[in-house]
């Protein structure tokens, strides 16, 4: 990667093209931007990685493909390949978007991402965006996590009450603060069988939820 450009990679009739210009920018920047793009390069990237998955590795479980795909193609890991490719430095947006982080923010860096696939693909056809993911991937599809490692803390404690017989738990929550844009849940965890409860917050609902069930699994193992 070192001393290699993210646009290196890509067809070189691409390069300068209106097609990578689309790709490239923002919703924020212009009419003509990389959503239509994003959306195509999600469903190419999906199959390409699950048909990597199901090839390398044939000895795991369907549910255990899944969550090994979900952890390599969710916004995170499309937003670190983006940062780690110094993709930042070509991303057109607009006068408010550049107050609130700009092409930094990880949510922007994950859609050019795969807005750029989706142009390899129209570009040059599906062996070529083929190409273009695995080289994206390659370090992270040679160095797969245990599957089990990749579940949710909601569906670990589920199954560790399962295993014993328990109650599931009662997910409500507690309070939600702070603007619309920006908002900050609590939610509560209750598990009556085993007398536990536990708190967690993060900035979505689903998030503040994973936090408490993963403190009640700790309660619960303490």
């Amino acid at each position: 990667m070192s001393g290699t450009s993210l646009l290196d990679l890509l067809p070189d009739g691409l390069r300068n093209s209106e097609l990578l210009e689309e790709a490239l920018t923002h919703r924020s920047a212009a009419a003509r931007n990389n959503e239509r793009l994003e959306y195509l390069g999600d469903a190419v990237l999906g199959m390409i990685v699950a048909e990597q998955l199901y090839r390398s590795r044939p000895d795991v479980t369907e549910g255990d493909l899944s969550r090994l795909r979900s952890a390599l193609v969710d916004k995170d890991s499309l937003a670190a390949i983006g940062s780690e490719w110094g993709l930042e430095r070509y991303i057109s947006v607009g006068p408010g978007e550049l107050k609130s982080g700009g092409s930094r923010r990880r949510s922007i860096l994950a859609d050019a991402v795969e807005a750029l696939i989706g142009a390899v693909y129209l570009y040059s056809g599906f062996d070529a965006a083929r190409e273009f993911v695995l080289c994206l991937y390659r370090e992270r599809l040679a160095n797969l996590p245990d599957a089990d490692a990749l579940k949710d803390p909601k569906t670990r404690l589920q199954e560790w009450l399962q295993a014993r017989n328990l109650d599931l738990p009662v997910y409500e929550v507690e309070s939600i603060s702070g603007k619309a844009h920006a908002q900050h849940f609590r939610a509560l965890c209750r598990i009556e069988s085993a007398g536990v409860e536990a708190c967690g917050e993060g900035s979505s609902r689903r998030r503040a939820e994973q936090a408490a069930a993963q403190c009640a699994l700790e309660a619960l193992k303490g």
